[in-house]
């Protein structure tokens, strides 16, 4: 079973999709490691050899951001962002959508549930 950047490879998928489980890596990115590995796309990851495992993982660790290193990357990004109070950093902060959609209605998935108002018991 192939294991890349600390992820387990699922093995009975193409080796092009395989690295795209690899956060960090889409399927241009994959295509493009594969072209500097002179692996075919179409291989399965559980018929990579272990020279071919030891290429890709050689490839990927010194020539990408990925995994931890990413996403600590990408944190830092969006509190730089809130640290200097621009438009986008008070988005963030707000729990608001960042990239300009509708707010009015939609935008559940950033706002969180519907909650609806709270009104006192009759008697």
């Amino acid at each position: 079973m192939a294991h890349i950047a600390g992820i387990e490879l699922p093995r009975t998928k193409r080796i092009v999709i395989g690295l795209t489980y690899i956060y960090g890596i889409g399927k241009s990115k994959a295509e493009e490691i594969l072209a500097k590995a002179g692996i075919d796309e179409n291989k399965k990851v559980q018929d990579l050899s272990p020279e071919e495992e030891n290429t890709l993982r050689e490839i990927i660790q010194n020539d990408y951001i990925i995994e931890g290193e990413l996403r600590t990357q990408v944190a830092m990004d969006i509190k730089r962002l809130m640290e200097i109070g621009c438009y986008r950093g008070i988005r963030h902060k707000k729990g608001m959508p960042v990239r300009g959609q509708r707010t009015h209605t939609n935008a559940r998935t950033r706002r969180g549930r519907k909650r609806g108002s709270v009104m006192g018991k009759k008697k």
